[in-house]
């Protein structure tokens, strides 16, 4: 009588559990935005990729807004314990640890339930509760603009980067103010499951899957006459033609400017030069393409308008910390796109960044 072997067993589904920290004076919006994004991604099954809750340093109960109402949050401080990744939205009333950047004894206990290796983000101003927690000495971080000298001042062993959308250290994110929350959280997506998925939840969620330049766009500076001449053909006419080599002065041409004249015009719209824009145009393409075609990585080089594999190797090492080869092997282990891993390197992503790629 012979056994046969038995196929092992499916491991069971789970999904990731995302904690989204409540605190006095949080903004509805930013706490509104990891469920936004995370609550859409769902594999072939139709299965939801995370599970999101929202949990308060205090037993469940009523959480104050910055506007004229509050929301009941559900979960306490334990639920922190059960997070695969905590995001910390901002607040406007955040005391001694945007003051003395020091926790308070509440806080800290909260965050005291929170697991080693569990992936922490924050959006805005929630960057000084991890600041405070001495969880981000000796790393780069971002945060809103107006507050970025502040916390420089307050927290000076941080690596403050005005310039940036939002700061990819590994382990640790942190996101410029509002709206580059959901650059963030879609990154997030991106890094954990692919371009694809990540790009239909922001077609569904109607913004872009990916927004260029820094925080230096939004900015006040006095500019004259700033509505007199635009890039945005320019940058369309170029988005039709990454395969083709693309010079600076054909950019100009588009809008019939000066070299001179167009880029200090691109750099005011757009947050980078052209140069840097076109670089990061080319490493989505590439990565669409090593997702989502069969074509050899030459090919991907050519179509990206890399030219060869090796520049195309050399730029998306830069970016993103991997070969194309490790990237699709990453992102296209099934063809659901569901079987993907991340692309965690142990090196620090700034995106958005005036010179983020080169």
């Amino acid at each position: 009588m012979s056994l046969e072997p038995r196929e092992p067993p499916e491991p069971e589904f789970r999904p990731h559990r995302i904690a989204v920290l409540a605190l006095d004076g949080l903004l509805p919006f930013e706490l509104g935005i990891p469920h936004r994004i995370f609550g859409r991604p769902k594999d072939a099954e139709r299965r939801h990729l995370y599970e999101v809750i929202t949990c308060s340093i205090r037993p469940p109960g009523p959480v104050r807004t910055d506007a004229d109402f509050s929301v009941h949050v559900q979960n306490g401080p334990e639920a922190l314990a059960t997070a695969d990744t905590v995001i910390i939205p901002a607040s406007y009333e955040l005391g001694p640890v945007f003051e003395q950047g020091v926790l308070t004894d509440e806080l800290a206990a909260a965050l005291a339930h929170i697991r080693p290796g569990t992936r922490l983000a924050s959006i805005c101003t929630g960057v000084y509760v991890l600041a405070a927690a001495g969880l981000l000495d000796g790393r780069p971080a971002t945060t809103h603009w107006a507050e970025a000298e502040h916390l420089q001042r307050l927290f000076p062993r941080i690596k403050v980067d005005a310039d940036v959308l939002f700061v990819d250290d590994g382990d640790v994110l942190t996101s410029a103010g509002v709206a580059a929350g959901i650059d963030l959280c879609l990154h997030m997506v991106r890094r954990d499951h692919g371009t694809a998925v990540a790009n239909e939840v922001a077609r569904r969620t109607v913004v872009p899957p990916h927004r260029d330049g820094g925080q230096a766009q939004y900015i006040h500076r006095p500019v004259p006459d700033p509505q007199l001449a635009t890039t945005t053909s320019a940058r369309a006419w170029a988005l039709g033609r990454l395969h083709e080599p693309i010079q600076l002065r054909d950019m100009a041409e588009q809008e019939a400017m000066s070299v001179r004249t167009f880029t200090r015009r691109f750099r005011e719209e757009v947050g980078v030069s052209p140069g840097q824009w076109l670089a990061q145009q080319r490493v989505e393409r590439a990565r669409h393409l090593l997702e989502s075609t069969d074509l050899s990585v030459d090919q991907v080089a050519r179509n990206a308008g890399f030219g060869t594999a090796q520049s195309m190797r050399q730029h998306l090492q830069t970016a993103l910390g991997v070969t194309p080869t490790a990237y699709r092997r990453t992102f296209r282990a099934g063809d659901d796109g569901t079987d993907s891993g991340r692309t965690d390197s142990g090196r620090t992503e700034r995106y958005g960044e005036a010179g983020a790629l080169r």
